[in-house]
């Protein structure tokens, strides 16, 4: 299976309390219970000293199968790994002060390519590319997609050991869309049309869902438009591209679609549409595929039967790409942790085992090429259909600077408050800004 090499943009600087943010916790809120976690071979050389290792990763039906198996394996005899419950928002705020100073109180810490960059780049997380060339026998790390390791490296060194990926997924009820002679939607226009013949039926107000969040979600979903038109918010050279011809079309295809969206749209993040699928209020959604297989579990919702799965669909018919974004997590070492670095590898390493990484799934879609296919997982057709046609993205810096300048004025456009026009202008102005800045 084919991944875009750069999954996300990055971040610079350590001010990244809401640069983090700027990329919402894809399945943020887990629902994947620590007593499922998997028991795994963690064989390191045991320290002399009693020894306490901090793991800090948010708590996520995607990312705590690899958490509670780093736990569950890794703590043995004179060494305790811990890690205690924490939603996105906490690892973000707890991100940047364990970074910030000579000495952390983390040794662990999820990342994802969003931020990788960044911190590697003011040189806060460790390179890691010895420590694979030193196991990659020993955990198989060879068979972990190299298109993933792109995504989590940076000037051409891994500082990230990657566990998962995700991508926008569509979700749908295969009841209300055969009750109205409906396929699943590939663009946004037959997204509206299915819309309307749903609402025609009287029952579901407004059929689509999607994660606009104006803290987060909305410059994501945003980027994922222009990604189906084969841009991004900066191009490889680092120019801002918010007064192009693709950035125009994102943000039309994005507002045609308010009439049949919850007028509070932009105050859902993912759970908030992920309970609207749940309770009924509406009939499609695209989010992150960690949110998905929360949706078959009957003790989530009496209409776990009815939800069915596709790739997410193109802005237009005609669009290189599709509508989505690709964010890889891996695990990452703090410069500044006191412990030994080869000892706190081999823990990431175990918690992306062969085992480990079959047991993720379908929580998870994992690092390890070939896993997920639809004996796994009811969602995996859908997933690998929109890996295979989700645009490489930049990996540059200045991405999440960027992305907070914008984010306001982004939100302005989308609820009609200045025309868009303006907005790209005003927008690539403040991206100019933001880039001059660093």
């Amino acid at each position: 299976m084919r991944f875009p090499k750069h999954l996300r943009t990055g971040v610079a600087a350590l001010a990244v309390t809401v640069s983090l943010a700027a990329l919402t916790g894809c399945g943020a809120g887990s629902r994947t219970g620590a007593q499922d976690a998997t028991a795994v071979e963690c064989d390191y050389t045991m320290p002399e000293a009693a020894t306490t290792v901090n793991v800090l990763a948010y708590n996520s039906s995607a990312i705590d199968p690899f958490t509670n198996t780093m736990v569950k394996s890794c703590t043995r005899d004179k060494v305790t790994l811990k890690h205690d419950p924490i939603d996105f928002a906490g690892q973000v705020t707890k991100t940047t002060a364990t970074l910030a100073g000579e000495s952390g109180s983390y040794d662990i810490i999820e990342t994802y390519g969003f931020v990788v960059p960044g911190l590697a780049a003011k040189g806060h997380i460790e390179p890691l590319d010895d420590y694979v060339a030193k196991y990659a026998d020993k955990y198989k790390l060879d068979a972990l997609s190299e298109e993933m390791r792109s995504g989590l490296s940076y000037d051409g060194k891994l500082y990230g050991l990657p566990m998962q990926a995700q991508m926008y997924v569509l979700a749908y009820r295969k009841d209300v869309f055969d009750a109205a002679g409906l396929k699943p939607p590939t663009t946004f226009a037959e997204m509206i049309d299915a819309a309307k013949a749903i609402q025609e039926k009287g029952e579901i107000k407004f059929p689509i869902a999607l994660p606009w969040n104006a803290t987060a979600d909305i410059s994501t979903n945003y980027q994922a438009a222009m990604n189906s038109y084969g841009k991004d918010f900066i191009d490889e050279a680092g120019k801002p591209l918010f007064t192009s011809e693709e950035s125009r079309k994102a943000l039309e295809g994005m507002k045609s679609l308010l009439p049949y969206m919850d007028p509070q749209v932009t105050t859902f993040d993912q759970p908030k549409v992920q309970q609207q699928m749940f309770n009924g209020t509406a009939a499609m959604a695209i989010m992150f595929s960690g949110r998905m297989n929360d949706l078959t579990l009957p003790a989530n919702s009496k209409l776990a039967d009815q939800f069915a799965f596709a790739p997410a669909p193109a802005v237009e018919a005609d669009s290189p790409f599709l509508y989505s974004r690709l964010s890889v997590d891996g695990w990452s070492i703090p410069k500044n942790t006191k412990l030994d670095k080869d000892l706190l590898f081999q823990m990431m390493a175990a918690s992306v085992n062969e085992e480990a990484s079959k047991a993720s799934v379908p929580a998870a879609y994992p690092a390890r090429e070939g896993m997920v296919s639809a004996d796994s997982s009811k969602y995996a057709d859908a997933a690998n259909g929109t890996i295979a046609k989700t645009m490489p993205t930049p990996g540059h810096p200045a991405g999440a600077p960027v992305t907070n300048a914008i984010r306001p004025v982004l939100v302005q456009v989308i609820t009609g408050q200045i025309e868009i026009e303006a907005g790209m202008q005003e927008m690539q102005s403040l991206a100019e800004k933001a880039i001059a800045a660093m």
